[in-house]
């Protein structure tokens, strides 16, 4: 176990320092230093002067990759990508390019609003759909389970926007039940956080759901369940016990995944909300073409990402004793 999670980290180096690469090629190509400079001054009237101040300033004169202009190792050390994005290896973001503001900083601060949202949204999220699509499975072929399909695919069809506006609209506006917008600490914050979680559960029902029912439905047809109804055992416990058990594989997968993304938030949910988190907070790097942030919130990203695959390896394990990780 030890020696796969040291492997699949090390794996890891060659991946982040790739996708610090990609994100520095896609972004330099579409927005060069000269547009990230103008967007930034904010003046229609700027300067090829000011525009090269401001570049000297913030180190973005420098060659991307290679700098021919030096010898030896600074070719590579001298350049926007060594200066820039090397540092993100050892977790140094830097500041940002358009008001000097610490990234770390705003990180550590903007997560817990973040996670206050998402992490309720998520796990509330998990166990409405798994008894949704449990019940679906304990009453497949009636006309419960083909509406309950039928709902689901309409669920998946219908934007999230349209569930934060309709219930901005109607709890918000006209049943005054919650706050529509805004943020706060403590125990005051728990009344901007409620309209959120009930919508980001709502509308995750659907795909989830759906996807789970298949998951259960499969397990069904399985030799151990028809040996476990042939025991005697009520259906209920068949599907409940024996079969939500053995579906858990795939189930953690699809669990385990995203919980990384739970660091980001909703990038559209803050942004509807005015909560200061991580995704309101990459939305107005990337309008603002701040790179700095931008490459900074890409890398985080990855990191979770992977340490993501990793647990759901680990989780494997838990649940099925016959895989083991070497």
């Amino acid at each position: 176990m030890h020696t796969y999670i040291i492997r699949r980290l090390l794996y890891a180096i060659p991946i982040l320092i790739g996708v610090n690469l990609i994100t520095t090629l896609l972004f330099f190509y579409v927005n060069t230093p000269d547009d990230m400079a103008r967007q930034i001054l904010g003046d229609k009237n700027v300067t090829a002067e000011s525009v090269e101040n401001w570049k000297r300033e913030h180190g973005y004169d420098l060659p991307l990759f290679i700098n021919n202009s030096e010898e030896g190792l600074s070719k590579i050390t001298q350049t926007v990508f060594a200066e820039k994005c090397a540092p993100l290896l050892w977790f140094d973001f830097g500041r940002s390019d358009r008001n000097n503001i610490d990234i770390g900083s705003q990180i550590r601060t903007r997560m817990w609003p973040s996670l206050a949202i998402a992490v309720p949204t998520f796990i509330v999220a998990i166990f409405v759909n798994l008894i949704f699509a449990m019940i679906l499975a304990y009453v497949r072929g009636t006309y419960l389970d083909v509406w309950g399909v039928i709902f689901c695919v309409s669920m998946m069809s219908i934007s999230s926007l349209f569930f934060i506006i309709s219930g901005q609209f109607v709890l918000g506006k006209m049943l005054k039940l919650f706050p529509i917008s805004g943020f706060d600490t403590g125990i005051y914050g728990i009344k901007f956080v409620i309209l959120p979680i009930v919508i980001g559960i709502i509308a995750s029902i659907g795909g989830s759901a759906r996807f789970y029912r298949i998951v259960f439905l499969e397990e069904i047809g399985k030799d151990y369940i028809r040996t476990a109804r042939a025991k005697g055992l009520s259906e209920g416990k068949v599907l409940f016990k024996h079969g939500l058990k053995n579906a858990m594989i795939p189930i953690l997968t699809n669990v385990v995944v995203a919980l990384p993304f739970l660091f980001y938030g909703s990038l559209i949910m803050e942004n509807f909300f005015a909560i200061p988190g991580l995704g309101s907070f990459t939305i107005d790097a990337i309008q603002s073409q701040d790179f700095a942030i931008v490459r900074s919130m890409v890398y985080l990203g990855s990191i979770l990402y992977i340490i993501g695959l990793i647990l759901t390896d680990i989780s494997y394990t838990l649940v099925d004793p016959r895989i083991r990780l070497k």
